[in-house]
Parts: C-alpha cells; structure tokens; sequence
C-alpha cells in the first residue's frame, strides 16, 4: 500500500492525474460531447433496431385470377398466410399493372383462366410471376419467396391427394448463426463500431481542434506537462467515455433489441479497447493535421466515419464489392472489428476470425498513436 501511495505520488503521475480529471470536468460541461457519447449511440441503435431492415417482409403483392375456382383459391390462401406477403386480391391484369406503376404493390402473381385444368398435367400448370426490379436486391428476394411458396404449395398439394411430387433434388436447408434471419441481427451488433468511431475519431478530432481554437492548449504548454502526458490524459478521459458508449449499446442490444451474445463479453471488450485505441490514434493523429473544428469535423467524416459506414461490412458485403475496392477496405479500421463484433454476437469465440482480426487492430493502433507520438510537439508552429 506504501509503495503504491509513493508511486501515486510521483510528479508525473500527478500531472496525469489532474490532466484527466480536467478532460472529465471539459466533458461534463459540454453537452456536445455528452451527446456523442450517449445520446448518438441510443439515436442509432433505435432507428437501425427499428427503422432500418434489409428483411423483405409483408410485401405488398398483386393476386390476379383469370377463373377464379377452388384450386386458385387454396393458392390465395396459402400465400394470404405467409407473413412474407400482404396480398391485394384484384380482378384483372390492367388493374393489377396499374397499381404496379403506381408503387401500390411490388409483384404480380398471374394465374391464368385454364390454371384448374393444366394443374391437372403432367408437366404441371405455370404461374406468372412480375416483379418491380426498381431495386434488384428486393426483386430477388421476392421472386424467391414466390418460387417457395408456390414450392411449397405444390407439395402440400401432392401429398393431401396422396401422390408423390417428383422431385430431383430434395433441398433441407439448415441456416447457422442467424436462424431467425433477421436483419436487425446483423445490423445492431455493427453499430457497436460504428458508435466507437464516433466517440474515439470524430469527437476526440473536434475536442483538441476546439482547444486549439479557444487557447486552451496553448495555456498548457507553458506549464510542466509534456506533450505525452497530455495526449495520454486525453486518451485515458475518452477511452472511459468510449467504453461507456460501447457498454450501453451492447447493453440495449442484447436487452432491448434481444441479439444473442454467444461469444465472451470479455473478449468482446478486450477487442473494443483495442479498436477504441485505434480509433482514438485516428482522431489525434487528425487533430496534429488541423487546428480548426470545421476541418477536424470534415476530415473526421469524410476519412474515419463514411468509411466506417460504408466499407467495413456493416451493410454492405466486403465480398461482393470490386476487387480494388476490397484491397482498399483493408485500411479501414473498422472492418477488422465489425468482423469481430458479428462473430462473438452471432456465432461465438471463433478465434479463427476472432485473433487475426484483433492482430490487425493492434497493429492500426500502433501505427496511429506512433504518427500521434512523432506529430505532437510541445510548440506552437
């Protein structure tokens, strides 16, 4: 106990000390901050948990039957019954197209006047299927879901006749890790990088150019402090900030949103704290550049927050893009941990994704608050 009230009481030590202390007192009274950490992170999570889903449910779809007879009726029904439709039933095919044209519905399914007697075939009786390809991801989705429930409305049938569908190839599909298959899922545990580089680059960014602008920077350097020990009050004071929005949204996800955390909350902290040091490396490093609130807000934005939002696979599939653009995703910090968040929410401490991922952040960490290190002088130049 001696030796840590002598060790407390170092000089430096001291300094830090009162330097995170007065981040806490700046922080406490500016509402800006505040409202970063805590009232930004619960703004997101609610319009993603809530406002925002890539999950193509309750569809609106047009229900035309040319001779309506007791074979189209048990289809209406069957697709009437899915949650993934909300079925309009309309008379005929010009007023089915209209409604089409005017956004009132996203599908037609068509069945024509002989549908009762060629269902009775061998080669079966077709249906027709028009989709608003306006935005191919939602088309794809919905043609999908027609195919399966007509799939599954021909083998219901069969087997309530007693004759066997031939099939070619029996499918038995096993979704892992999202078996529900909901958007919010994969969109809430994302957020948690999301908010962390809001809190540690944009904030931090704008809190050293706003003292840079008020003078206040200026009055320390002509006290003891080494430039050192004040980047390091700065990164204790935010890092504490950091970690309280990551525990909130963690928290409201889990809770509030009820996304399985099936990795270890422990893990998941330790690689937030090393994301949150990256970021945090990011938003000084960005301070060293720009002096002004306005240009550390735009450059925080423009090279920490888009990129973030747009090529970490929070949303959008790494995957899927261009090669060029996947070689530039690997300078985005946030796409090693939106790989480490999903990966401990939805399937668990699989250290295979989980380990090179966390090297990776490390390595952004070090790289960043190195350039923060060299940068920062105890000067006015």
């Amino acid at each position: 106990m001696k030796r840590l009230r002598d060790w407390l009481r170092r000089p430096r030590v001291m300094r830090v000390s009162a330097l995170v202390r007065k981040e806490f007192l700046q922080i406490v009274r500016d509402p800006s901050s505040i409202a970063i950490a805590f009232l930004m992170p619960l703004f997101l999570l609610l319009l993603f948990g809530y406002g925002v889903s890539l999950d193509a449910d309750h569809v609106p779809v047009a229900f035309v039957a040319e001779q309506p007879g007791a074979d189209t009726e048990d289809f209406r029904s069957s697709l009437a019954g899915s949650h993934y439709f909300a079925l309009k039933t309309l008379p005929t095919m010009p007023e089915a197209e209209q409604a089409l044209r005017r956004g009132k519905v996203n599908a037609i399914v068509r069945l024509r006047a002989n549908f009762g007697e060629e269902l009775r075939r061998s080669d079966g009786a077709p249906i027709q299927l028009i989709v608003n390809g306006v935005d191919a991801n939602t088309a794809r989705l919905n043609q999908g879901y027609v195919e399966g429930a007509w799939g599954n409305w021909l083998m219901r049938r069969a087997a309530s006749l007693g004759v066997d569908m031939k099939v070619p190839v029996q499918l038995e599909q096993r979704i892992w890790f999202n078996s529900e298959l909901k958007s919010r899922n994969f969109l809430v545990p994302g957020l948690v990088a999301i908010i962390m580089t809001l809190i540690g680059a944009l904030l931090t960014a704008l809190v050293m150019a706003r003292e840079w602008e008020r003078g206040t920077l200026e009055a320390l350097l002509v006290t003891p402090v080494s430039m050192s020990e004040i980047l390091l009050g700065k990164i204790v004071a935010y890092f504490t900030l950091g970690t309280g929005g990551m525990l909130l949204t963690v928290a409201l996800a889990v809770w509030l949103f009820e996304v399985p955390l099936r990795g270890s909350f422990w893990l998941l902290w330790t690689c937030a704290s090393l994301f949150l040091l990256a970021a945090l490396g990011m938003g000084l490093t960005i301070s060293t550049v720009s002096r002004s609130q306005f240009v550390a807000g735009q450059i925080a934005i423009i090279g920490t927050f888009l990129p973030a939002f747009l090529l970490s696979g929070f949303i959008f599939d790494i995957d899927s893009m261009p090669a060029p653009i996947q070689a530039v995703t690997h300078l985005v910090v946030a796409r090693y941990f939106v790989s480490i968040v999903q990966t401990l929410f939805l399937a668990g401490d699989v250290w295979a994704v989980v380990l090179p991922n966390a090297l990776a952040l490390v390595l952004m960490a070090v790289i960043f608050l190195g350039i923060t290190w060299r940068k920062s002088k105890k000067r006015l130049e």
